[in-house]
């Protein structure tokens, strides 16, 4: 076993690297106090062909692979988690389910542009009186002279409202089944639509300059066509999604993790109280100390479970494992650069600050802590 980057993933980290540095990091302030979408950001890192990474030539993708993704998200990370959140989602829940479950024609119509970053895709799946419990949805669509007419709502949306959203696609009620159970089925929703209204943003804690939106479904009309993947295997497609997407947002959070790891590193160097860096105080220095080994282990752990999936093995319980990990020791990590800077950390002026409101939805989206914890304990037998 060789965790070690070959060429290639290598100098596509130092390029994202580089590019985070550079381009990011002088704007991510100003995109964060000012709520403002990275348009400009989303832009150059389609030229780069990071939304292209882990799809084939023919699509328009780069040929590479899930784990080339993965260490973009990373970098990403270190600098501003909402441009990586805005690439993570672009990829995994918008690209991702029409290259795995769509159309020959389906394809060729829709990830041209989604895998250049020129238009964006967003996932439907979470309702208002759902969440976690995403089986019991209540949006329907109905097959209605050859369109699905489809009415619900859906909340918590990344992507959902951009000037270059293209699509949505919306897991909803498409009938019912043998033994009384529901068929849920996946539709692709092009935007704008006549029956699809996007609400205005949120106001959130973190992940300021990422879109996040309600979309509410009123007789909304598409092609019978644009089922995606057989009726009624929506709800296992997109799980089968979610797997992939908890590697991805692991790797983000290992990132966030780094970003504090290393702010506490250039801060304890530099600080002084008492005649002397506050880097040479125990106490500190073994905060710091536990920092890297936490963000170590969880990098670990999202390549472990990066491995399994390329390799072609069941993955699923890796997967769980890295997010949790991940996910908790990122908050962690935020927790204790905002203590080890002090009330500077406070300061919204010092990127400690931004990292520790974005790290909390991290134990929250693409599945919270206590499924994660569910989805082991079953892989174990229990």
């Amino acid at each position: 076993m060789d965790y070690r980057l070959d060429d290639e993933h290598e100098t596509l980290r130092k390029t994202v690297e580089e590019f985070a540095r550079d381009v990011v990091a002088p704007q991510a302030e100003r995109l964060d106090a000012d709520e403002e979408f990275p348009y400009d950001i989303v832009r150059q890192m389609g030229d780069m062909g990071l939304f292209g990474l882990p799809f084939p030539e023919e699509y328009g993708g780069m040929g590479g692979d899930y784990f080339a993704l993965c260490l973009a998200l990373e970098e990403l990370a270190r600098v501003d988690s909402s441009v990586a959140i805005t690439l993570e989602a672009a990829v995994s829940l918008g690209a991702m389910p029409i290259y795995r479950f769509g159309t020959e024609e389906q394809k060729q119509t829709w990830l041209p542009e989604l895998l250049a970053g020129r238009a964006l895709g967003a996932f439907g799946l979470t309702e208002p009186g759902g969440g976690t419990d995403a089986g019991a949805t209540r949006t329907t669509a109905k097959l209605v002279d050859g369109q699905w007419v489809i009415n619900g709502t859906k909340c918590f949306i990344t992507n959902s409202g951009t000037d270059i959203t293209s699509l949505v696609t919306a897991t909803a009620v498409t009938g019912g089944s043998e033994g009384g159970k529901r068929e849920i089925s996946s539709i692709i929703v092009p935007t704008p639509n006549d029956g699809l209204s996007v609400a205005p943003k949120y106001s959130k804690v973190g992940w300021h300059a990422s879109d996040t939106r309600e979309l509410s479904f009123s007789d909304c009309r598409v092609p019978e066509e644009n089922l995606l993947g057989e009726r009624g295997r929506g709800y296992a497609n997109f799980l089968s999604i979610l797997d992939e997407g908890r590697i991805a947002i692991s790797a983000l959070a290992t990132g966030l993790a780094q970003a504090c790891l290393d702010e506490s590193v250039k801060y304890a160097k530099e600080r002084t109280a008492f005649g002397a860096p506050i880097g040479k105080n125990q106490s500190i220095a073994f905060k710091i100390a536990d920092m890297e080994v936490r963000t170590h282990t969880a990098r670990l752990a999202w390549y472990r479970a990066a491995e399994r999936m390329m390799r072609g093995e069941p993955f699923k319980k890796e997967a769980a494992i890295a997010k949790l990990h991940s996910s908790e020791i990122a908050v962690t990590n935020a927790r204790e650069a905002t203590q080890i800077y002090g009330g500077y950390g406070f300061m919204n002026e010092y990127p400690v600050a931004r990292h520790w409101r974005d790290s909390k939805i991290l134990e929250i989206g693409e599945g919270t802590s206590e499924v994660q914890r569910m989805l082991i304990a079953r892989e174990l037998g229990l």
